[in-house]
């Protein structure tokens, strides 16, 4: 495994629209929630807190690029997120326009 070097909170700003990504990415794939994207995010050196996520994953919602629902797991409630299809629309986009930057930046 790959190990990745560990961002600054100084760059957070900059990388924060990948962080967004990187959350509509994996809610296409399977339901995420809090801790658990935290703790993914965190494995590509992105160290996001509570403080930073929730927040983020309200405004995607209140976007439209996520649903939420609650659900019972082990016997106490979680709030899931998966993505919508204006998120996976968003997405598809983002996959485009990211494919470009990193073949314009990598010649």
């Amino acid at each position: 495994m790959r190990r990745h070097r560990p961002i600054s909170a100084l760059n957070q700003e900059l990388y924060i629209g990948l962080v967004r990504l990187h959350v509509l990415h994996h809610a296409a794939e399977e339901p995420i929630f809090g801790l658990g994207i935290i703790q993914e995010l965190g494995r590509h050196s992105y160290r996001l807190g509570p403080g930073t996520i929730y927040p983020l994953l309200h405004s995607m919602e209140r976007r439209g690029w996520l649903r939420s629902e609650k659900r019972l797991v082990d016997s106490h409630h979680r709030k899931v997120y998966t993505a919508t299809s204006a998120g996976r629309k968003a997405l598809a986009q983002a996959r485009r326009q990211v494919r470009e930057l990193f073949e314009e930046m990598c010649e």
